[in-house]
């Protein structure tokens, strides 16, 4: 091949061999993979079914809900193993497609073991932090009645946070270990037809999703229940799992922050010398960056959701646990345990209902007969239309079952209620996100008209667009968060003195209402880079038209489907957060000994840290989209120096060095996410400890809590709108250069393509790293609040 290039008598592309770069030298599994690994099968059998009699064991000790919980999570494990196992038995396709994919992998799994590993190296560094300080902190009087010293509360809780955060990467692994193996599949099936190629990419997703979730209600159940058996404490909550929470949102703000910056610089990267400069089609084997790009897809779309959506459901599963087992006690409820297990019997049912939506959509009888295109989207709607049915019903038969009870007959009825109004704002959100975002509706189109008249007035109709899409939604959340706190004030739970105590616990069920689909949704979302990554794969092995015509319908459901997700997830993240408020004003009440139910802004300090809190999200934003603009100048450099130094690259007479991309996008977004990371974990403690002091020496001994209360508050409240418009606008962008690439406008190549994709370039940034990690944040702001809230006292 060599003799050949230097005499520049190659052939067409196709018709020539093609190899693509390995990125490491053998296969890589994770540690504890290799410890299993290693271990003798039979030992191994034995020590599980130990390990699964223990768990079950704890269960029936704790609560006949828990034995129910393992059970379903349980069997939701064996019917992903179904699901992988059927991804994996289909066909890979020709050598060309397994070599490209056997290249994402090695890519992604790379950048995976290095970037976990200095993130677990950061939770171990602050698992001692948090140790210290707890050695430090003050007991509660319901903690001291439980029998907890500081000791036992210290290593409790940075147990728990070792545990979430443990879990959290096992999440995101998960994520894309599945990705990069079913997007060469997508990829082939994709030759037959597109149903089949749209059944892989689903189940795929499936099995992620269903992992994520079943772990997060698993691990909630095993520390609850092992809690319950051995410290014989029946209401451990607020204690016991925050830290697990925290864990969680730890490396999930990471894991976003690192796999966006990663994602985006190299899509920026290859798109505005690829695109643009070259005049080349996305994914085109010449790129150097094409492979980087393919990568990123995994470690920022499929491995840091998964960690994301896992996050969220153990802070919104923790902050419900919190809020029912506190509601219950001022009752006094003589079994509390309903309030407090509700949370995971309704996400046990999540698992149940999402597997019928994911089985629900099927290949054609006949993958080998062509015929018209289906619209992806309407196929994923009528699933979600099954498991929205399904919920319904549900959440019906779990209100009655967990939160009936005889001071208050008719309290369930009204908590059914907040939980169908939790459904409706989910399907409201995807779509109101859906409308926004997909090019069959008018925003997209008339972002993609824009065009046509240049580059600046596209990124003012993308950015004007987004702005208007953040009143929907909160109108939507506004709307839910009044008429379940209604609703729950309205059940007849009420405390000694006689006051309704139900309205927080209301907003809390419909948070666990919204959340009740979250493992279809997940899957949905997984959709969307396996289907990116396999038309990569179909342009780089050089397939036939008619092959990428599907894989790019595909794709731009799945950008929708990508875009929903998101909106999904800072509706719920609206709602937990809330919670999480409250929650924290509770605890600071119980160490302080004095009431602590608002926070009066009038006074100047609790006014200039709701200021912080709006300025930390601006300030988090500018340092995420400012480290991708940084990485991709790299990759542009590199990238035009190849093409430059390497002119046979353009006549496929030279490969592309695509290791060197890989290698540079690797290493910029490992050290540009620790500099935004920081500021999110630091800036609320820095805060609460000056204006502590500051309260000390003006005789204001809860100035502090107060003022990280404000921060927090106006911190979830600009991360909400800023997150929707982040979203809405980086999804709308580039779907309007998705819709122009299907002819419109003059197509492929056109001036008015060109400037579709400076606008796909300034929102990849929005809707990828920025956006998704605010999720993130504004939840992780809450949860550490909640660690470290004696500190401000």
């Amino acid at each position: 091949m060599d003799d050949d290039m230097e005499s520049g008598t190659m052939g067409p592309y196709s018709d020539r061999p093609r190899t693509f770069p390995n990125m490491k030298s053998k296969p890589y599994n994770p540690l504890i993979f290799r410890i299993l690994l290693g271990i003798n099968v039979r030992v191994l059998l034995i020590l599980f079914l130990l390990g699964f009699g223990a768990v079950f064991y704890i269960g029936v000790r704790t609560s006949p809900v828990i034995v129910f919980v393992f059970t379903v999570c349980v069997i939701s494990f064996l019917l992903s193993l179904y699901l992988t196992k059927w991804v994996l038995a289909k066909d890979e396709g020709p050598p060309e497609m397994a070599q490209i994919s056997d290249a994402i992998r090695d890519g992604a799994e790379g950048f995976f073991r290095t970037q976990y590993g200095t993130i677990s190296k950061m939770a171990l560094l602050l698992a001692l932090v948090i140790l210290l300080i707890y050695f430090f902190r003050g007991t509660t009087s319901h903690q001291e009645a439980s029998g907890f010293n500081r000791l036992t509360s210290a290593y409790i809780t940075v147990a728990a946070f070792l545990l979430g955060a443990l879990c959290s990467g096992i999440a995101g692994y998960v994520g894309m270990w599945v990705s990069v193996r079913a997007n060469v599949r997508v990829s082939s099936a994709a030759r037959r037809s597109a149903r089949e190629a749209l059944q892989i990419a689903v189940r795929a997703g499936g099995f992620s999703a269903l992992v994520v979730v079943g772990m997060a209600v698993l691990g909630v159940a095993i520390l609850y229940a092992t809690f319950y058996v051995w410290l014989g404490v029946g209401s451990p909550v607020p204690l016991l799992l925050v830290g697990y929470g925290f864990g969680a949102s730890f490396v999930a703000l990471f894991a976003q922050l690192g796999g966006g910056i990663y994602t985006k610089a190299a899509d920026v990267g290859a798109d505005l010398v690829g695109k643009v400069e070259q005049g080349i089609p996305e994914d085109d084997p010449r790129n150097p960056a094409v492979i980087a790009d393919l990568v990123g897809d995994n470690v920022g779309d499929c491995a840091a959701r998964g960690a994301d959506l896992f996050e969220s459901i153990a802070a919104e599963i923790i902050s419900a646990m919190i809020l029912g087992g506190t509601m219950a006690q001022r009752c006094k409820i003589e079994d509390s345990s309903g309030f407090i297990l509700f949370p995971l019997v309704v996400h046990s049912f999540d698992l149940v209902i999402s597997s019928v939506g994911i089985f629900s959509i099927r290949g054609t009888r006949d993958s080998g007969v062509k015929g018209p295109i289906e619209d992806p989207m309407l196929i994923l709607q009528k699933g979600y239309s099954i498991v929205i049915f399904l919920a319904v019903i549900t959440f019906g038969v779990s209100t009655r079952w967990m939160l009936y009870t005889e001071q208050a007959p008719s309290a369930w009825l009204n908590f059914a209620l907040c939980g169908l109004v939790g459904i409706i704002t989910a399907y409201a959100f995807v779509w109101i996100t859906k409308y926004y975002t997909d090019y069959k509706h008018e925003p997209v189109r008339s972002l993609a008209l824009s065009s046509s008249t240049g580059h600046g007035t596209n990124i003012i109709a993308g950015i004007s667009l987004g702005l208007e899409s953040t009143a929907l939604p909160v109108l939507v959340i506004s709307l839910a968060i009044v008429s379940t706190f209604w609703l729950g004030q309205t059940s007849g739970l009420v405390d000694e003195a006689g006051n309704p105590m139900g309205g927080l616990f209301g907003t809390a069920v419909a948070t666990m209402g919204m959340l009740s689909t979250a493992a279809y949704v997940l899957a949905m979302d997984m959709f969307g880079p396996i289907a990116d990554n396999a038309g990569g794969i179909v342009e780089m092995s050089l397939q036939p038209e008619s092959v990428r015509e599907i894989t790019d319908v595909l794709d731009a459901v799945g950008n929708t489907t990508k875009a929903t997700t998101k909106g999904f997830a800072i509706g719920s993240a609206a709602l937990a957060s809330f919670l999480l408020f409250s929650a924290y004003m509770d605890e600071v009440a119980a160490f302080a000994l004095v009431p602590f139910n608002q926070v009066d802004i009038a006074i100047p300090e609790v006014f200039v840290g709701g200021l912080l809190g709006s300025m930390l999200i601006f300030l988090f934003s500018a340092w995420a989209c400012s480290a991708v603009g940084r990485t991709a100048q790299e990759i542009v450099k590199e990238v035009r120096r190849q093409f430059i130094e390497r002119p046979g690259i353009m006549d496929y007479k030279e490969k592309p060095d695509y290791g060197r991309c890989v290698a540079i996008v690797a290493s910029a977004s490992l050290r540009e996410m620790i500099k935004p990371g920081a500021l999110a974990i630091i800036s609320p403690v820095v805060v609460g400890l000056l204006f502590r002091m500051l309260g000390y020496y003006i005789g204001h001994p809860l100035l502090g809590a107060k003022v990280v209360a404000a921060l927090l508050m106006f911190a979830t409240v600009s991360g909400i709108l800023m997150a929707l418009f982040l979203n809405t606008a980086g999804g709308a962008w580039d779907n309007a250069k998705k819709f122009i690439e299907t002819g419109a406008l003059g197509g492929k190549g056109s001036d008015c393509h060109k400037a579709a994709v400076t606008g796909d370039t300034v929102g990849d940034p929005f809707k990828d790293t920025a956006g998704p990690s605010i999720h993130v944040l504004i939840k992780m702001l809450a949860t550490i609040t909640l660690v470290m809230a004696p500190v401000f006292l």
